[in-house]
Parts: C-alpha cells; sequence; structure tokens
C-alpha cells in the first residue's frame, strides 16, 4: 500500500548520533524513586509504606480508577519513604522511595500470563501496568480493548521515531525483533486483526532490511509488512501516520479503532512479546541518552524511578554544564526544572544541552513568510491563529480549527520570526476550553 500525496512536514536535523551505539544496561542506582503518576488518568496511591521490604515486579500503586494502570517495584529493597514532589508539568507527584540492596530478587508472584481469551488478554495486559511508551502514556489495556471491537482490523506499529537525536526504538528493532513480531502476533490473534504495518522512517534502512528478514523467515509475510515513511518531522505522529499508510483522515478527537485501527508504538507492542514470555511488569526502560553536555551518549536500559543525574552519570557525566535538559526529544519533549527527577515509563530520552545550543534566538516580527503554513500537516494558520489568542477571541479561535492542532512545533521549527506558535496554539486551545466551560 502506498500514497503518493504526503501530509505537510519538515526536514529537521536527524542528529541520530547514537544509532550504531547498541544498548547498555545501566548499573542499579543506589536510590530510586517511583511516581504514582506515570501515565494518563488517576495516579496510583502507594501499597507499600515506609520499612516494607519489596522484591522487582512487585505491586506498589494501583488505583480502582478506569483510566490508570498499575505500577511496580523495578528494584528490591527497602522502602525509605513516600514522599511528594513538583512534577514535571508544575502540578505534585507522590514518590514511594526505595533504597536497592543490589540483589534484585524478582518477587515470588511474577509468572507469565496465562490467557485463553480476549477477556484474559486485557487483564493480563493491565496487570502488566504497560502504558503508551512513545507519547502520552495512555493506559494500554484501555487501547487494546476497544468498543467496536468488531470492525478493527488493522495493526500499525509507530516505529518512525521522527524526533531528532532520539533512537532508542531505532536499538531496539534491531536488538528485539522477536519480541516485537512476537507482541504483533499476540495483539492480532486476541483483537482479531487481520493485516500489521510497521512504519519507519527511510533513515533506518538497516531496521527495514531486519524486520523484513525475520517476517519472512517466520513465514509472516502474508500477516505484517514494514512500511516505508519519508525521514521528516512529524511522521510519526498519530494522525500523520494513520493518513501515510491508509489514506484515511483522523481529525482531532477521533480515535484509531473508529476507523478499523489499533496504532500503538513499537516499544509498547514488543514489551507485549516479552511480558507474555516472561510475566516481568513495567520496571525499566530503554532511552537515548545525549547532547553536547553528555559526555558519552549512548542508548541505555535503566530501572524505572532511577534520577535522570544517575542516568547521566552512568554515560560519563556532563563534560559542560547543561543549561537544559529534555524529557524526549527537541520538537515535543519537556524540560526539567532539575536533574534528580526520576525516570517514568515513557521516557524515550534524556538530552542535556549547553548554553551554546539551549540559548533561544530572540523573538522578532512576523514576516508575513507563510512557512508556517507550508509546514503544518493540517493546513492550519499559526500567524492568524496567534492574532486571534492575542486577543482571546475563543469564536475565532475555534473557526480557525484551533482544537486541529497536535502541537509538533513544526511551525516554531520554520519561523524565521522564531515565534513560539505551536506554544500560542496550546495557549489558544485553553482558551477555548475555557470559554466552552462558562
Amino acid at each position: 500500500m502506498s500514497q503518493k500525496k504526503h501530509l505537510h512536514s519538515v526536514h529537521a536535523p536527524h542528529f541520530k548520533n547514537t544509532a550504531k551505539c547498541a544498548t547498555e544496561v545501566m548499573d542499579v542506582p543506589a536510590v530510586v524513586k517511583i511516581s504514582m503518576s506515570q501515565h494518563i488518568g488517576a495516579p496510583c496511591t502507594p501499597q507499600v509504606a515506609k520499612g516494607d521490604t519489596v522484591k522487582v515486579g512487585q505491586l506498589i500503586g494501583a488505583s480502582e480508577a478506569f483510566v490508570s494502570a498499575p505500577i511496580h517495584s523495578s528494584v528490591s529493597g527497602t522502602v525509605k519513604a513516600i514522599e511528594t514532589q513538583r512534577a514535571g508539568n508544575g502540578g505534585a507527584e507522590t514518590l514511594v522511595v526505595i533504597e536497592t540492596d543490589g540483589k534484585q530478587e524478582v518477587w515470588e508472584g511474577v509468572k507469565a500470563p496465562e490467557v485463553n481469551d480476549f477477556d484474559g488478554f486485557v487483564q493480563a495486559i493491565k496487570e502488566s501496568g504497560l502504558v503508551g511508551l512513545g507519547g502520552a502514556a495512555f493506559p494500554t489495556h484501555i487501547k487494546f480493548n476497544p468498543k467496536n471491537k468488531d470492525d478493527v482490523h488493522t495493526l500499525i506499529v509507530n516505529a518512525a521515531e521522527c524526533e531528532p537525536f532520539i533512537t532508542s526504538d531505532h536499538r531496539l528493532m534491531l536488538e528485539e525483533a522477536d519480541d516485537l513480531i512476537d507482541g504483533m502476533e499476540i495483539l492480532m490473534k486476541y483483537i482479531g486483526l487481520d493485516h500489521a504495518y510497521i512504519g519507519i522512517e527511510d533513515n533506518k534502512m538497516d531496521a527495514i532490511e531486519h524486520l523484513d528478514a525475520v517476517i519472512k523467515e517466520r513465514g509472516l509475510q502474508d500477516k505484517m509488512e514494514t512500511f516505508k515513511l519519508q525521514a521528516r518531522y512529524p511522521k510519526g505522529a498519530e494522525r500523520v501516520l494513520v493518513y501515510e499508510i491508509t489514506g484515511k483522515t483522523m481529525d482531532a478527537g477521533v480515535l484509531p479503532a473508529d476507523l478499523g485501527i489499533i496504532l500503538s508504538n513499537v516499544t509498547t507492542i514488543a514489551f507485549v512479546g516479552k511480558y507474555f514470555k516472561t510475566g516481568m511488569p513495567l520496571v525499566s526502560k530503554r532511552m537515548t541518552v545525549d547532547g553536547d553536555a553528555v559526555e558519552t551518549p549512548k542508548n541505555v536500559i535503566a530501572p524505572i524511578g532511577t534520577s535522570v543525574h544517575d542516568v547521566i552519570q552512568f554515560c560519563g557525566g556532563y563534560k559542560a554544564e547543561p543549561k537544559k535538559i529534555l524529557m524526549g526529544g527537541p520538537m515535543m519533549g519537556k524540560a526539567l526544572y532539575a536533574d534528580d527527577m526520576p525516570i517514568v515509563k515513557n521516557n524515550n530520552a534524556i538530552l542535556a544541552f549547553s548554553s551554546a545550543k539551549a540559548i533561544l534566538p530572540e523573538e522578532t516580527a512576523c514576516i508575513n513568510c507563510g512557512r508556517c503554513v507550508a509546514v503544518c500537516p493540517f493546513n492550519l494558520m499559526p500567524v492568524q491563529l496567534a492574532d486571534a489568542y492575542d486577543k482571546r477571541d475563543a469564536e475565532q479561535l475555534e473557526k480557525l480549527r484551533v482544537m486541529q492542532c497536535m502541537e509538533c512545533g513544526s511551525c516554531s521549527f520554520i519561523c524565521p520570526a522564531h515565534r513560539p506558535l505551536g506554544f500560542i496554539n496550546k495557549l489558544g486551545k485553553a482558551v477555548v476550553k475555557e470559554a466552552g466551560n462558562k
């Protein structure tokens, strides 16, 4: 399947510096701080108390809320505290602080799930603590249980990895291809899917060739295939990927399942393949560590709850004072206020930049060049949206379709006046929502 037309995009420099760096497993740190807010939805309540002994894979956080996901210990050791910390979004989060014993003893309850039907499959995914590992951390058991299950027949695996610097998904495809294919087969079996596509940008030809070989070796060519994407940003965005592979238009608020599609990140699917063999819940994360302030950029697997500081120390520490540290990529990642913040489930990168790379150019007046419109995947008009936001004109913002913005930042990236147009759109959405609540 191929599309002659493509949605608008930008050519962001790839900076895939660690693409050839095999993943290294990090030593267990002395202390981990495991957040109870690692997913969209209700945070978990700690299931342990100060002084408790815990083991790897043991449940330590749970919630009765529908939109939530359980949390497990990534280490063995002793709970030293239950504390509150300011989160990256400005709110507060509860942390279970564990002093590790270095033994990494596995909890006795860890065992491969016994699944015989669809309901058992969904329950197993829920108990694993899995959330979307490539983006918003939406609880996966909900995504894999669409209301219109009988109308869903296609699986799209998002392996685009279009953000600059990040190569962790690339390494997973080279290093854990069998887990990925196993996970795809499990989903297809229990959800009842007919065909699967693995969307990969064409700057990862080694991954495409490797997966093609594995698929052929396992005789699965009639069920699944790789789909080569342009190496442009934001080809990995959910709505863009659906269009590129199927030609179906997916407006804001529409779910892939509404179009007959299950779409999930490549690391999420590979975890399913591994979990059904081992029963080990989600307790560690592969991520890229890069940036000009990092001594030795690497791809790293670290226990969830490890501090950003400890991960960077594993990579040789800082070679320059970091001016900005990001969780995620430079286009859509979040800036951290300190490096003592813990790794969470959906972290796929830590990027640390010196002053030379992190200082933003001075904003100047719009020159009406139209470049922001030319690169917007959904043909929005960022300049007009910014004007409407300045006036707090909710009606005009809606008319200009601000809610269609997916905040990819392509407009900000391309703007010669260095205006934060993507962020302005985010603020514009808040104006519309506030007007609707009055």
